[in-house]
């Protein structure tokens, strides 16, 4: 089973197509389940200490929502790249010696708490580049679905 824990609302009706398009694609192979948890309503001129009680506040909602069994994967800058083939081999790995339930997190704008960073099994770093958060959740389902394939080797990779 894969679960998506994400900060935030999908907004625009055409990334919700999208998304519910991979959603389709990937039942094929498993369970999915998205939930989205409220982000905090950041003030124009936020302070150091507005900005950590927010990511503590939308970190508490992330972790009520992840259970002790699931390996966690947190989409983070600092995380390691992988290349689709490389992260193929790495959900398969997961799935075979740890866990069948395997939970992405997408934070806030303004990142993660502490208490979030340090539940994470693995830091998986999408891109060097920077999306919006509606863009991260669409670019992971296209890359849970791509590893599918490749494990499957079915020829949507080339």
């Amino acid at each position: 089973m894969i679960k998506i824990v994400a900060v935030g609302k999908i907004k625009e009706k055409a990334m919700q197509s999208l998304i519910d398009e991979y959603k389709k694609r990937l039942s094929a192979f498993t369970k999915l389940e998205i939930i989205e948890v409220n982000d905090e309503m950041i003030p124009a001129n936020n302070s150091e200490a507005q900005n950590e009680a927010a990511k503590q506040a939308e970190g508490n909602r992330i972790l009520a929502k992840i259970k002790d069994q699931e390996y966690v994967i947190l989409l983070d800058l600092w995380g390691e790249s992988l290349s689709s083939e490389k992260f193929a081999k790495k959900m398969a790995d997961i799935q075979t010696y740890h866990t069948s339930q395997i939970t992405f997190v997408i934070g806030g704008s303004l990142g993660l708490s502490k208490e979030v960073i340090q539940r994470a099994d693995f830091r998986w770093k999408l891109s060097d580049c920077t999306f919006t958060h509606q863009m991260c959740r669409l670019i992971l389902l296209e890359q849970i679905y791509r590893s599918y394939m490749i494990q499957n080797n079915m020829p949507y990779h080339k």
